[in-house]
């Protein structure tokens, strides 16, 4: 009998002792389980800053862009280009035209790129309405055209096309402005769209860039 008693004992005790390590694994589990969650907070917390800061260092960037004049850019007074809708042929006094009377039709500008020379009255159209129009001559290397093809395909409000009686191999155009730059990596390439695709200088801001001629 005090055999039973002593065995009933034992395993009595070594139940006590079973729960007490699966009660001890258990708090364990739980402090690991809030230890992680708590480090994935902190990491998600950090990453969401380090993207914010990166969003709004670029903003800043591109605010900056926008404020600063591009160097050796031409202008030309808006109010002196005209803008009506006309079908006599127009001579523009500059090469490309970047404003004037022009056609109904504008060229189609949502990131069109094309192979032959434009009407200019349909390309001046397209400006009117927030479009910046990059052209070359045979000057320009192919890999710069490729890029800057690249670049447009991918912007909304832009269009590009040869132009081979314009004096510089590449020179990005928007309404009542201008620039020759040196290259597809010049840094007034980006500066340019930045502040010309539907930019202040725009006579119609949110008119369509579909829905127009295309070659």
């Amino acid at each position: 009998m005090a055999s039973n008693k002593t065995a009933n004992a034992s395993r009595k005790a070594r139940i006590e002792e079973m729960r007490r390590a699966e009660q001890s694994r258990e708090r364990r589990n739980r402090l690991i389980a809030i230890l992680t969650s708590a480090v994935v907070v902190v990491g998600l917390v950090g990453f969401g800053s380090y993207v914010f800061l990166q969003e709004a260092d670029k903003k800043e960037k591109k605010e900056a862009q926008a404020k600063a004049p591009v160097k050796e850019e031409k202008s030309w007074d808006a109010k002196k280009l005209g803008n009506k809708h006309v079908t006599k042929e127009v001579s523009y006094p500059m090469t490309p035209p970047v404003g004037g009377d022009h056609s109904k039709v504008w060229m189609n500008c949502e990131g069109d790129v094309y192979k032959k020379e434009l009407p200019k009255m349909n390309a001046v159209h397209s400006l009117e309405h927030g479009a910046v129009w990059v052209t070359y001559n045979d000057k320009a290397s192919d890999a710069d055209v490729k890029k800057l093809a690249e670049k447009v395909g991918k912007t909304p409000y832009s269009l590009m096309s040869p132009v081979k009686d314009q004096s510089g191999a590449l020179m990005l155009s928007a309404w009542g402005k201008q620039v020759t730059v040196d290259s597809a990596t010049d840094p007034r390439v980006d500066q340019f769209f930045t502040k010309y695709v539907q930019g202040p200088q725009t006579p119609e801001p949110g008119a369509a860039c579909m829905g127009g001629l295309t070659q």
